[in-house]
């Protein structure tokens, strides 16, 4: 009896065995299968996502069991699986989540028992698929205007490649188009740091958002000297940072700095301009007060009016520097013309406005 009851446990174990792998065997047909038939365009998505829910049902049983679930095979199919309906699942980004969950966790399981790496190219092919899906929720969100989830997919494709600047640019976009400044400018200025083509102008952005979205002309300095160090040759940045210094009732420093760029740079007509400039919008300023004095105050009216012509007395200099050095500068030619206008100078507007003329059109 104690050999008939031997041989009976005996068969029982060999079948339980058998079918702990046969579970990984259908999940690998199944795999094959929905390889043949998904490359097809004709196969209905939801077609798609019953096969791969088939196989994935598969995995769900392998895992369960105790010794199958130490087969790498086991959770290396159920990462190409739960990894293909996180890219497929357009529709639901519950159910796409549900699945990136599952194949990341089945991805960090195969690793852990693969260790003759034969489910190598499985693990792979399921990390690109995650990586893929990951993005694609990214942009599915963004065309919902959902900017909120579309960043946070971005910032987490960049999580899987750190080198992806398209990712940390989308990243960037979204936390803008969702009012979110300080992960704006962190987003961008990775990119910036990835040496990105585009770098000029996002510094632009940061420095334009610094000052106009989070009115922090100290954080705008420090960028525009970050910026101007890597781009010396655009002197926007320079303008900004006068204007910034000009605002803050600094002008001397502004000069102070200009001045020493021109030194340095004789020959730039933009450093003429922008010295210029310093006297030029003060004296704008100051016409705008004067556009509020009572008519009757002539008194008061005639003493801004000198003020105001004392700047662009200042400023004149410059600009006719500009020009010796840049005979068609534009904007030297444009603020001489404004000038010449207000003080009814007919000669001097008539032979600027006529260098004008001349200038190309854009």
């Amino acid at each position: 009896m104690k050999r008939v009851f031997l041989s009976i446990v005996l068969a029982g174990v060999v079948s339980a065995a058998f079918a702990q792998k046969s579970e990984v065997t259908a999940a690998k047909n199944d795999w094959g299968l929905f390889q043949l038939t998904s490359s097809s365009a004709s196969t209905p998505l939801a077609k798609k996502l019953e096969s791969l829910a088939k196989g994935l049902a598969h995995t769900d049983k392998a895992i369960a069991d105790e010794k199958s679930k130490v087969m790498p095979e086991a959770w290396s199919y159920r990462a190409l699986f739960a990894s293909s309906a996180a890219i497929l699942d357009s529709t639901s980004t519950a159910n796409a989540d549900a699945n990136l969950k599952i194949a990341q966790e089945a991805i960090a399981e195969a690793k852990k028992l693969d260790t003759k790496g034969a489910e190598k190219d499985n693990i792979n092919s399921a990390e690109i698929n995650i990586s893929n899906a990951i993005r694609n929720g990214g942009v599915i969100a963004y065309n919902k205007k959902d900017y909120k989830t579309a960043y946070a997919k971005f910032v987490a494709a960049t999580v899987i490649n750190p080198n992806d600047t398209a990712m940390y640019l989308n990243a960037g976009i979204a936390a803008r188009l969702n009012e979110d400044y300080p992960n704006m400018i962190t987003q961008f200025k990775k990119v910036i740091s990835l040496n990105s083509p585009q770098s000029k102008d996002l510094y632009s952005e940061i420095i334009s958002t610094t000052l106009a979205k989070q009115k922090d002309t100290t954080a705008a300095l420090a960028l525009i000297k970050e910026a101007t160090a890597k781009f010396p040759e655009n002197t926007d940045w320079i303008k900004t940072e006068t204007q910034i210094y000009i605002d803050r009732g600094d002008a001397a420093k502004s000069e102070q700095m200009l001045v020493a760029l021109a030194t340095k740079e004789p020959n730039n007509a933009n450093y003429q301009v922008l010295l210029g400039n310093i006297y030029f919008s003060q004296a704008l300023k100051l016409q705008a007060d004067r556009n509020k004095i009572d008519p009757k105050k002539v008194k008061e009216f005639n003493e801004v009016t000198g003020k105001m012509n004392a700047l662009l007395d200042k400023s004149l200099p410059f600009y006719k520097k500009a020009l010796e050095v840049d005979a068609k500068n534009q904007g030297a030619l444009e603020t001489l013309k404004t000038i010449y206008a207000f003080r009814n100078d007919t000669k001097n507007y008539e032979d600027i406005k006529k260098r004008l003329d001349a200038l190309p059109k854009q």
